[in-house]
């Protein structure tokens, strides 16, 4: 995948999921050109097993198959240089690896447990969600599957109101974490600029925070149940929330063109 590419990448993606944000925003950020292909539940699989994926985010490039949203920054900062969203030196590295794969272990399943565990009763606001964006025939369809979608996720996340309650006290946790790193005052959580560490609490936390600039199809926060909404305004007022907020609000809508790239490489050399 180069910037001059004239074949753009294809993100195959849910409208909903946290992870295909975490994918597109990298993609976003790094200005590599893609175009998205987003799918309902269940039909998302015949997109993704042909291309050598269960779940999604899948980006396809070419020959290229890259079916986890953490092998696909790995192979955007690549393509792009490297010392972007990962630093050269190793020891950052390690660190920003670190925290990225707790965050897409400890946080990403939680946030997604509990939010499906509000939202599952709520099937009208469910069905504009996920049928954002996609093929004409998959959101005439949904309507009809949709005992099925649901049947599907209750059992595969196991979502039960104690497995929900422990979800959100993980959530919690991590937000604990993440509040006491930044206590020292540094604006991000290693070495001092946007890593994807930060990518991925932001992303992985959007289910949780309903943040402004939040590119996956969610539903507006007045229109979600009173208890969800609460919680939401309790995260959002926590220093790990109001840090996803800023990444939102700062990082979201940036793009490296080449010059920026170049610069910020020079920057973190060294």
């Amino acid at each position: 995948m180069t910037d001059n590419s004239a074949t753009p990448a294809v993100l195959i993606t849910m409208p909903h999921s946290h992870y295909c944000e975490k994918a597109r925003w990298a993609l976003d950020w790094l200005s590599l050109p893609y175009r998205e292909e987003p799918h309902v539940p269940l039909l998302h699989r015949l997109a993704t097993m042909r291309n050598g994926g269960r779940s999604v985010p899948v980006l396809i490039y070419g020959a290229g198959r890259f079916t986890d949203s953490t092998d696909i920054l790995i192979h955007a900062n690549a393509v792009c240089g490297g010392d972007l969203l990962y630093p050269r030196d190793s020891a950052l590295r390690k660190e920003v690896e670190a925290l990225e794969a707790r965050f897409d272990e400890k946080l990403g399943p939680h946030t997604r447990r509990w939010a499906y565990a509000q939202l599952l009763t709520e099937r009208r606001l469910l069905r504009q969600v996920m049928s954002r964006g996609v093929p004409r025939f998959e959101a005439g369809i949904l309507p009809l599957i949709m005992p099925g979608v649901v049947r599907l996720v209750r059992t595969g996340l196991r979502i039960t109101p104690e497995n929900a309650r422990r979800s959100i006290e993980r959530v919690h946790g991590v937000f604990n974490n993440v509040s006491e790193r930044l206590s020292d005052g540094r604006q991000f959580l290693v070495g001092g600029r946007f890593t994807a560490a930060d990518l991925t609490f932001a992303a992985l936390a959007a289910p949780v925070l309903f943040p402004a600039g939040y590119r996956a199809a969610y539903p507006a926060l007045d229109k979600v149940p009173t208890a969800m909404r609460d919680e939401v305004l309790r995260l959002r007022g926590t220093d790990a929330g109001r840090f996803a907020l800023r990444l939102f609000s700062q990082e979201r809508d940036r793009r490296l063109a080449g010059e920026a790239r170049h610069a910020l490489d020079v920057s973190g050399s060294g």
